[in-house]
């Protein structure tokens, strides 16, 4: 068994490859397939499940939220909410959304076959024999193909730039079009802040103040560490000695 089962997964997977959570369970699918174990039979129902809830959390409007609200929301509920806000039954074609209506079934019947297999999900007789391959095949395949189409479509939704959780390198068509209309005016203010003033194309302008702490934070990482570890190193500015020299 390998990856080559599931390649939806993997090209899914290498997408939001930021989401520590879906990461932990591919690499849970990928040692199941590895081992030739029926723990792919939970890590095939937990990649829908997980897909599900990073489409959701993208695509939910919080002013008017699909998101179950319970924890354990089942997985056709979860599956539901996803196609709803990928707007995959906004379709005219009777026998595409009977087509969606079998992903939910699907999902389901992959949810019970957990239940009743997986052996890291619920406690088993240790006695019981394990699946054959060709059920721990049926399983992955039956996950890639719905974790496919979801994953398609959401490449294809548009994203609500103002909380998406998508890398700025995503966005390179946007980008290019607010630089190359868009200018700044920059300088250190009084408290030691950049401040920079963002001049849009209406003349208007939006003023931005970041310390360096956040600059380098949020733009180049390992900036920021090299100029923690010369911060560390460096003697406390003048007015700290006085005050460390006055406490004593």
């Amino acid at each position: 068994m390998s990856l080559d089962w599931c390649p939806g997964v993997r090209e899914a997977c290498s997408h939001w490859r930021e989401a520590e959570m879906l990461q932990h369970t591919f690499k849970a699918l990928e040692d199941g397939l590895a081992n030739h174990s029926d723990s792919t039979i939970d890590a095939a129902k937990g990649m829908v499940e997980c897909v599900c809830r990073v489409i959701i959390d993208e695509l939910d409007d919080p002013k008017a939220p699909l998101k179950p609200t319970e924890t354990d929301a089942s997985l056709s509920k979860l599956l539901g909410v996803a196609n709803r806000l990928l707007k995959l039954s906004d379709v005219r074609h009777r026998k595409f959304a009977d087509l969606i209506k079998h992903h939910n079934n699907i999902a389901d019947s992959l949810r019970e076959l957990r239940n009743e297999a997986g052996p890291t999900s619920h406690g088993k007789d240790g006695f019981i024999h394990t699946l054959t391959i060709y059920h721990q095949r049926a399983a992955v395949m039956s996950a890639d193909a719905i974790v496919t189409f979801l994953h398609q479509a959401y490449l294809e939704a548009e994203k609500d730039l103002a909380k998406s959780r998508e890398p700025y390198e995503r966005f390179d068509h946007l980008h290019e079009m607010i630089d190359a209309t868009v200018s700044m005016n920059a300088e250190i203010d009084d408290d030691g802040l950049l401040a920079v003033d963002v001049i849009l194309p209406t003349g208007e302008s939006l003023p931005v103040r970041v310390s360096a702490s956040r600059l380098l934070y949020q733009i180049d990482r390992d900036a920021y560490v090299e100029a923690l570890n010369a911060a560390r190193s460096a003697p406390p500015p003048a007015g700290d000695e006085v005050l460390e020299q006055g406490a004593a």
